[in-house]
């Protein structure tokens, strides 16, 4: 960060009074701008015995296949958001049962949620975002072709959790050692 938000003065990278860490400040009207983590939510959308993914039409990862799932936006609640991606981006509609996995990425300052949920019908297709979208049994899930390790350890939760007919919150730190 360059240059202030609020009067569009230089910043400058310090630790402001009361706080224990560096910030960007600005030195005309001391705004403090907080960098905070990301947060990304989204859905594990389930009909039958099949869950619904989505190709990536976009960059990270395009081509590969995830969840339906995006950032959160201001003004909506991270249900809202976990639908409105699977809107955007599988044309879905679903009925969410309850929030299913929490994982934490430190080292690229982001929080992902999915909500575990059912598609009310099977009245769906890609969106801007997703070259194609498709329901997989556990047996046909792509696995070697999943986007992202959130994806993989969700999908792996619930095949496991489905079996037992048991869906418990799952919350994991997904720490990358260098």
């Amino acid at each position: 960060m360059k240059y202030c938000a609020n009067c569009g003065n230089p910043v400058a990278l310090r630790v402001p009074e009361g706080d224990d860490r560096q910030r960007h400040v600005c030195d005309h009207c001391d705004t403090v701008h907080y960098q905070n983590p990301r947060i990304i939510t989204g859905c594990l959308p389930v009909y039958e015995d099949r869950v619904l993914l989505c190709k990536r039409a976009i960059e990270p990862r395009y081509g590969l296949w995830t969840l339906p799932a995006g950032f959160m936006e201001n003004g909506e609640t991270t249900e809202q958001g976990a639908l409105r991606e699977s809107w955007e981006e599988a044309r879905a509609t679903i009925d969410i049962s309850g929030l299913y996995t929490l994982f934490n990425l430190p080292q690229i300052n982001q929080v992902y949620l999915f909500y575990r949920g059912h598609l009310t019908n099977l009245d769906f297709g890609p969106g801007l975002e997703s070259l194609e979208v498709e329901l997989f049994t556990e047996q046909q899930i792509p696995w070697d072709e999943l986007a992202f390790p959130v994806v993989n350890k969700t999908l792996t939760h619930y095949f496991s959790d489905r079996r037992e007919n048991h869906y418990p919150i799952r919350s994991e730190d997904l720490i990358r050692r260098r």
